[in-house]
């Protein structure tokens, strides 16, 4: 039996970052039932990030609302909202990622809630919190990665601010919702008390990058500076980032620089010393490497820098890693199926427990699937 089996999860998030924390409940066993405004649904089943579509709407959704149910319900109109009423009585997470003060008035904040169910784990995502002048601002994962600072850490200094590829603030945020979630379930289960769970876009980025604020602070306030070469962590010594090599390309991480002018046959870094050489003149070591590892294939590097306990990597793209063997081990593509019988690839659930994988077959449900199923439930 899965950790959290009858446990039941109302969720009434959207887009990313709510929907990726009750994915997570889902996998480790409860049953998630969204609830979605008729017609339209969650936004994100209308959210776009390519041109590739997904059984009639956007891959975004069912990547990330798979294993779940789906319920239609106008939350202003009274009858709905009564059986909203009674999904809360039986749930034992309650969880929103709605802007301040849109629960309030729609009358599910988390005081209005616990009143209907006593020991519920309320949980709520917000773009910047409640308070202060950004309170009210979209919480989009750009804007977040901007308002942060962290866009000053990716790419070469001279290309200006870079944003991370992927949605990391929204990912983030609802990773640490799920964990203060399953240590409010503990808690509950041994004093019998519920919780109220806030987690907000803002504090999760800042949070993302604990190890550049505390340099920050303790380095006199300094603004991190990255390497104009290959640049890969605005805190770290040469040789560390990534270089273009005869046919591709070499990630170098940690290594000791006049090691490698040996190691590679690359005499012109034999000046170089390690510490605060190494950090202070990045770029001029950096460019000798990027000039030097042209000269080769990626698999000619890694046959001496691996054979020398060196850190190194191919850099592969999608294509080639999922033809590796090194991906295929870890089985993390799963084949999942929507009620419609409509089947689709994608990744299953990152945590094993008691050696076992936890993968699902449920897909995405679609809009109001389950609604008749669950009205049942609750009224015979």
């Amino acid at each position: 039996m899965l950790p959290l089996a009858d446990f039941i999860v109302v969720d009434f998030s959207q887009f990313l970052s709510g929907p990726l924390a009750s994915l997570r409940l889902a996998d480790l066993g409860a049953r998630v039932i969204k609830i979605e405004k008729p017609i339209t649904g969650d936004i994100c089943r209308q959210m776009y990030t390519s041109d590739t579509i997904l059984n009639g709407t956007s891959t975004v959704f069912h990547a990330i609302n798979r294993n779940k149910e789906s319920i239609a319900l106008d939350i202003k109109d009274d009858a709905d909202r009564a059986i909203i009423r009674d999904l809360i009585a039986k749930a034992d997470v309650v969880m929103h990622n709605f802007r301040p003060g849109v629960m309030e008035r729609l009358g599910f904040d988390y005081s209005q809630v616990r009143e209907i169910n006593p020991n519920v784990v309320y949980a709520e995502i917000s773009g910047y919190g409640k308070q202060g002048p950004w309170a009210k601002k979209p919480g989009q994962d750009l804007l977040l990665q901007s308002l942060t600072g962290m866009t000053w850490l990716s790419g070469d200094a001279p290309h200006g601010p870079v944003p991370m590829g992927l949605s990391i603030v929204d990912m983030f945020a609802g990773m640490n919702l799920a964990s203060a979630i399953l240590a409010c379930l503990y808690r509950r289960a041994v004093q019998n008390i519920g919780a109220h769970v806030q987690v907000s876009m803002l504090d999760s980025a800042v949070d993302i990058q604990f190890e550049a604020v505390t340099t920050y602070f303790r380095d006199g306030k300094q603004l991190p500076q990255r390497t104009e070469v290959s640049n890969a962590h605005a805190y770290l010594a040469a040789p560390y980032g990534i270089y273009k090599t005869a046919d591709g390309f070499l990630a170098l991480a940690m290594g000791s620089i006049p090691f490698l002018s040996q190691l590679l046959d690359c005499p012109e870094l034999a000046g170089f010393a390690d510490g605060e050489q190494a950090f202070q003149e990045r770029r001029a070591i950096k460019e000798i490497l990027a000039k030097h590892l042209a000269t080769q294939p990626t698999a000619f590097w890694l046959a001496i820098l691996e054979a020398a306990d060196i850190w190194c990597a191919d850099v592969l793209n999608w294509d080639r890693l999922t033809a590796h063997d090194g991906f295929k081990v870890l089985a993390m593509i799963q084949r999942v199926s929507m009620g419609d019988g409509f089947s689709y690839d994608t990744t299953r659930c990152p945590i094993r427990i008691d050696g076992a994988r936890l993968a699902a077959t449920k897909g995405s449900p679609a809009l109001g699937e389950h609604t008749e199923k669950i009205k049942q439930e609750l009224y015979g």
